[in-house]
């Protein structure tokens, strides 16, 4: 059973999961929609681009902020890069297909976001660092005062 210290953990996790991934959703909204309206861009391509754009951000900060990991990079991205083999394809063409059927681009945008941060932080959490939480410097520097 989850003690009060552990769920005072995991609910400060989604807080910073979620203030990360609303600034990588700026990020990704932001440069969607330029690629989209000042360059007319595919749906698909403009969606690609900024996905990416915003996986790198939310990716650096959650694993230094957010799940305090030490975790082998490669490794790490390795295993996020699994994810999104999966997600962009799927959401890509559901996307597509959406605003093909005259769905209003934004909003496609927002649901698949939307799903993408709740699918990402169940992944990130329970795959990516579910053994090395807690483990970086600043973790560490943070717990040490607690310790004596």
């Amino acid at each position: 059973m989850a003690t009060n210290d552990q769920n005072k953990q995991t609910l400060w996790q989604v807080i910073k999961f979620t203030l990360f991934s609303a600034s990588a959703g700026i990020i990704q909204a932001v440069s969607f929609a330029l690629l989209n309206e000042a360059l007319h861009m595919p749906y698909w391509g403009a969606y690609l681009t900024a996905l990416i754009l915003s996986v790198l951000w939310n990716f650096t900060f959650n694993r230094r902020y957010t799940f305090r990991s030490d975790c082998n990079v490669p490794k790490a991205m390795a295993l996020v890069f699994l994810f999104y083999l999966v997600f962009t394809p799927l959401s890509t063409w559901w996307g597509d297909a959406l605003t093909n059927l005259g769905w209003n681009e934004y909003l496609v945008l927002a649901v698949t976001m939307l799903s993408n941060f709740v699918l990402e932080y169940l992944y990130q959490r329970f795959v990516v660092y579910r053994t090395t939480i807690d483990t970086n410097d600043l973790a560490t520097r943070t717990a040490a005062p607690n310790e004596e």
